[in-house]
């Protein structure tokens, strides 16, 4: 089945990723304080279909039979994120043990099982308290994250190898902060733009954290995407190459080149820029890339395509349009599925940051394809497809010298997808939302064939 699939050599690492909020559940267990996804959540029309993440997959309790599950897939490496508010209720202050023992017990597990453990320090789940005191839009929540960064290396440092900051910095922002698609659900437009700033210094804050208490390998996951003009017009190109600046360069280039990408952007962020900008480009020893789609953006025309943006409407008055990019084989989020963008967002980080960008690691990739279980079997053959053509694009990148050290298939299981709630399955298992129950689907055999050809 994936014979004719180019090695990836012995050295390179596979993996998976989830996040807490995804999956987790146990929301009001185990002393978890509340985090801004379950207050968005639990109000009414926020979540397309009405859920929460508070039983989610119930990993919190399954964690050993997931882990089993990664253990047969034959991956190397697990991307998870801890629960703030699991392990410091209030963002701050009083830490919660029983939060701390329940990631002792992953990672062990982990270990045993011969996977090491990648964990995220925050995949969007703020404490609720500490959004009450002004969240990401406040400067003081980079204290309070150095300091979470700083307990959990002195707990974990022994027993992790590869640490992520702060997952897909853009993500808040925009869908958060901006135009309040997620939570925590505020609509600020352009005066958002301090919660970038503020996810950036907390990033370069916990990086120095995290290498105090002994952490190793060091990195952010950042997500990027090409962004394509509507046209040759110079309208629509000048559209495009802002959005590109706002989505992509305004969170690359102050970690790997110390600056902003304009000093419009610069003057437009709050407290000391330049000493600030020294801290957020803390050197790295990775770089972390999310990648799904590239995106069609035009000049304004007043008929934006919100299948551009998972169904959500920007505001109006924005000076870009995202377009739909239509000639290409869809998800079922209506992504479309484009090999060759990998290839491009991959050599653009190399061209543009040339020696500054450290080693690479893809830290999600995958398709929502929401095949269900027919006789006890899920055949998810256009996930196969799409994984089958990203690898292809990722080998081809890697042997034109891009360097690239390992890759996480996003995700392990079907999850709570944020404002989609459960209507969008990423997971190479199926999970049963009324029962829990996992079937690895037919894209969990080839993935776990692929790893095990890899390493031949």
């Amino acid at each position: 089945m994936t014979a004719d699939l180019p090695s990836f050599g012995p050295g390179f690492r596979w993996g998976v990723s989830t996040s807490a909020y995804q999956i987790e559940g146990a929301a009001t267990e185990g002393g978890r304080g509340p985090s801004v996804w379950d207050t968005f959540a639990g109000a009414p029309g926020r979540v397309l279909d009405g859920s929460t993440g508070s039983v989610a997959c119930d990993h919190y309790h399954r964690y050993a039979e997931d882990v089993r599950l990664l253990r047969d897939l034959g991956v190397d490496t697990y991307r998870f994120s801890f629960s703030w508010p699991r392990i410091q209720p209030a963002g701050s202050g009083a830490v919660n043990p029983e939060g701390l023992g329940f990631y002792d017990r992953l990672i062990d597990e982990l270990l045993a099982a011969g996977i090491q453990p990648a964990p995220t320090l925050f995949h969007w789940d703020t404490p609720q308290p500490l959004e009450d005191a002004g969240g990401w839009l406040e400067r003081d929540i980079t204290e309070r994250f150095a300091d979470y960064a700083a307990l959990l290396a002195e707990r974990f440092a022994d027993r992790v190898g590869l640490w992520m900051t702060i997952n897909e910095p853009m993500v808040l922002t925009l869908m958060g902060y901006a135009v309040g698609a997620h939570a925590p659900g505020r609509d600020l437009g352009f005066g958002a733009l301090p919660v970038a700033h503020h996810q950036l210094l907390a990033h370069g804050r916990a990086v120095q954290a995290l290498r105090a208490g002994g952490a190793r390998e060091i990195g952010i996951a950042s997500n990027h995407s090409p962004t394509w003009a509507a046209s040759e017009s110079a309208e629509d190109q000048e559209a495009a190459a802002l959005y590109d600046t706002l989505i992509n360069w305004l969170f690359a280039d102050p970690v790997l080149l110390g600056r902003y990408p304009t000093d419009d952007l610069a003057a437009a962020m709050p407290g000391p820029v330049a000493e600030d900008l020294v801290v957020i480009s803390t050197p790295l020893d990775f770089f972390g890339l999310n990648h799904y789609a590239p995106t069609l953006v035009g000049a304004p025309t007043g008929n934006a395509d919100t299948g551009a943006t998972d169904g959500i409407a920007l505001p109006p008055g924005l000076p870009f349009e995202p377009r739909a990019l239509t000639g290409y084989a869809m998800t079922d989020f209506g992504w479309p599925v484009v090999p060759a963008a990998f290839g491009e967002i991959l050599q653009t980080l190399r061209t543009r940051y040339g020696d500054r960008l450290p080693p690479l690691y893809v830290t999600e990739n995958g398709c929502a394809i929401n095949d269900g279980v027919v006789d006890g079997v899920v055949d998810d053959r256009r996930r196969i497809d799409y994984l089958d053509g990203y690898l292809r694009a990722l080998k081809a990148a890697i042997d034109d010298g891009i360097d690239v050290r390992g890759y996480f298939q996003w995700s392990l299981l079907d999850n709570f997808e944020w404002a989609a709630g459960y209507t969008q399955r990423f997971g190479l298992v199926h999970v049963d939302f009324e029962t829990r129950t996992r079937t690895p689907k037919a894209s969990y055999g080839w993935y776990r064939e692929l790893i095990a050809q890899s390493r031949r």
